[in-house]
């Protein structure tokens, strides 16, 4: 028998892959509530976002529907469950973001360091293009795309171009693009675009701190946007509270954040 690839198999997808099998074996049945998030991250020791990404996850998959403001419910699979394919067994949407919020707070602090007027100047027409079009759409997240693949381009570094823009492509996988579904709203553009402006004042006024801080804040505030309450916290009552998930053998703790320190007077945009 040939031996085959041993894959780590990610956070999310582990707490997916033991809902799946409770739901399969009519633990949870069609129709029935799951636990709520916060239930469900307590009895696994793991983090609400890691439970949030298996959810939507499973979503995806066509096995349960979040339904915002009542709670998670098993659903009928419309066909014969499809294998994920490897590509798609991918990073979840906040891994993703916290990845994103450590290496592109670096980058636009050495930004504000050695940008150029023509880096600027790219800065700029794509805060002007994003102040022109509607989100959520393509067009939103292509000049979303450019704002950060700017700032990354002021280094004059090629590989961190490459990078920044493969992080960010990944929106557009599948349980990026679901989790976006529920939260991204022309309100939370707005927040982002003055959000992006706070990081180009930083960068353009020369202080590589504020423009750190700018960046880091942005993004770790996109996590906090995508981790709001689905609403059905007061479902914790539902029959299907009575089971218990078997714990996983990872715990990932995660800190609640504390406000960072805002950029220095000045730097941030004013309305």
């Amino acid at each position: 028998m040939p031996l085959e690839v041993v894959e780590a198999r990610r956070l999310y997808r582990q707490v997916a892959d033991q809902l799946r099998s409770l739901i399969d074996s009519g633990e949870y049945a069609v129709g029935s509530r799951l636990p709520t998030e916060r239930e469900l991250a307590e009895q696994l020791k793991v983090s609400r976002p890691t439970v949030r990404e298996a959810l939507i996850a499973l979503e995806v998959e066509g096995r349960v529907r979040i339904r915002v403001g009542s709670g998670i419910y098993v659903i009928e699979p419309a066909g014969p469950a499809a294998p994920v394919p490897v590509a798609a067994v991918i990073e979840g949407p906040f891994e993703l973001l916290r990845a994103r919020e450590f290496l592109e707070s670096a980058i636009a602090e050495q930004a504000a360091r050695v940008a150029t007027k023509d880096d600027i100047a790219r800065i700029d027409a794509s805060l002007v293009a994003m102040e022109n079009v509607e989100h959520p759409g393509e067009a939103s997240m292509i000049h979303d795309r450019a704002f950060h693949v700017a700032i990354a381009g002021s280094l004059g570094n090629a590989v961190l171009v490459r990078v920044v823009g493969e992080l960010f492509d990944q929106r557009l996988n599948p349980y990026f693009a679901q989790l976006a579904h529920y939260f991204e709203n022309p309100g939370t553009w707005r927040t982002a675009l003055d959000e992006h402006h706070a990081v180009r004042d930083a960068i353009v006024a020369r202080d590589p701190e504020a423009a750190r801080d700018a960046m880091r804040d942005h993004l770790a505030r996109s996590q906090e946007r995508f981790a709001q309450n689905f609403g059905a916290e007061i479902a914790a009552g539902s029959p299907s509270g009575r089971s218990r998930v078997a714990r996983s053998p990872e715990k990932p703790a995660r800190a609640k954040r504390t406000p960072k320190k805002q950029a220095k007077s000045g730097t941030a945009r004013r309305r």
